[in-house]
């Protein structure tokens, strides 16, 4: 696979995400919100997020890139006829987080680092940021508010289930900005999509979900937010979970038809053009062979290392053949011996462009990640 129309789009990207203008009817979004439009005089202040940077790289696990081939349901823990961990034929596509190996301390420090992004709008004009330095506190608020919510009510099988006070995760109004009540769902769709005009910007944003976009092994900032939205997009569009063939028909992400409103107006053809933008070799065929584009494609399972349910039966892990005084859940086991297998045969395929990870590092572990490129 060449990397030199992700790095075509990247600079593309970059161009219009630092330079599109914000929607000119502001009439059109909740009057509330219109304070967030950017301001036309930018200025040169920017948000250090290296915290937020050291977290994702150590509980933010990749699966790596999508084969385009749908795991097969896993065998049930030995032992039970219960299935424990994850069974989606998507589960070895985008990234997981390890919210089993998060204490309360850890879980604490996410509320507090969400309220510090809360009252960095208080000592900075967040609307007369860079329009890119604006698009990545946006995200990194969002991102942080989701894994901070996900992580207090873990276990759970499906972050929609989760309440805040008695609402729906996304749209429960529990961020405050310069006074304002916001939701996950109101920073992506009245601020962001609002007034960002490029749909690469719906990549940034994590559900907490297998059939979601990936979370980032990093923050956004304004130097890598094109960079990593168009990773992002490169990822999905190219996976099980963005786009695949169903008896001669193309079928998306439903979250394409949550976003038609903002970027996709004539469903079908916006799509399909946005698709080609980030397609590889096997989009690019898929595109051509199938017809339509139905959002129909979906996968509300937590993106989690555990499936959301604590397993009783655990088992031993090795490095380097050798075992370890570490005990995980076995579906986990499972899980991630199905992830060295696929990576195995990515090196197989001699793909190149992409950065994966033969081993991770887990709590308790002492064996270092081996870099594969």
């Amino acid at each position: 696979m060449s990397i030199l129309p992700l790095v075509r789009s990247a600079l593309l990207a970059s161009a219009l995400i630092a330079a599109a203008p914000a929607l000119a009817d502001v009439t059109l979004a909740d009057p509330d919100f219109a304070t967030f439009v950017p301001s036309q005089t930018p200025t040169n202040d920017k948000i250090d997020y290296s915290i937020w940077d050291e977290a994702m790289k150590n509980i933010v696990i990749s699966m790596g890139p999508s084969l385009r081939e749908g795991a097969p349901r896993p065998d049930p823990s030995f032992g039970t006829r219960r299935q424990y961990g994850h069974v989606s034929r998507y589960r070895l596509e985008g990234t997981r987080v390890m919210f089993s190996f998060l204490d309360s301390e850890v879980i604490a420090s996410f509320t507090e680092y969400r309220q510090d992004l809360e009252r960095t709008a208080d000592i900075v004009d967040i609307q007369s940021l860079s329009r890119n330095e604006q698009l990545a506190y946006w995200i990194n608020l969002h991102n942080v508010a989701m894994v901070e919510q996900i992580a207090n009510a873990w276990p759970v099988r499906q972050p929609r289930d989760i309440k805040v006070d008695g609402v729906p995760l996304d749209e429960a109004r529990f961020i405050t900005v310069e006074g304002i009540k916001l939701s996950p769902r109101d920073i992506r769709e009245k601020i962001v999509y609002h007034n960002w005009q490029d749909p690469v910007v719906i990549y940034g944003f994590w559900r907490g979900e297998i059939g979601g976009p990936s979370l980032q092994k990093e923050a956004f900032n304004a130097d890598n937010v094109a960079r990593l939205l168009v990773r992002g997009a490169g990822d999905f569009v190219n996976s099980l979970r963005g786009s695949q063939e169903q008896e001669g028909r193309l079928q998306v992400s439903e979250l394409y038809r949550e976003a038609a409103a903002f970027f996709f107006p004539d469903f079908e053809k916006d799509v399909r053009a946005h698709l080609t933008r980030y397609a590889d070799d096997k989009t690019t065929a898929l595109l051509t062979q199938a017809g339509g584009a139905e959002p129909v494609i979906r996968e509300y399972d937590i993106a989690d290392l555990e499936g959301g349910v604590r397993e009783p039966t655990y088992q031993n892990i090795t490095s380097n053949g050798q075992s370890i005084s570490f005990r995980i859940p076995q579906s986990m086991a499972a899980l991630l011996k199905e992830r060295e297998t696929k990576f195995q045969e990515i090196i197989r395929q001699g793909r190149t462009g992409t950065v994966t990870f033969s081993n991770i590092t887990l709590p308790g572990s002492d064996s270092e990640p081996a870099e594969v490129e």
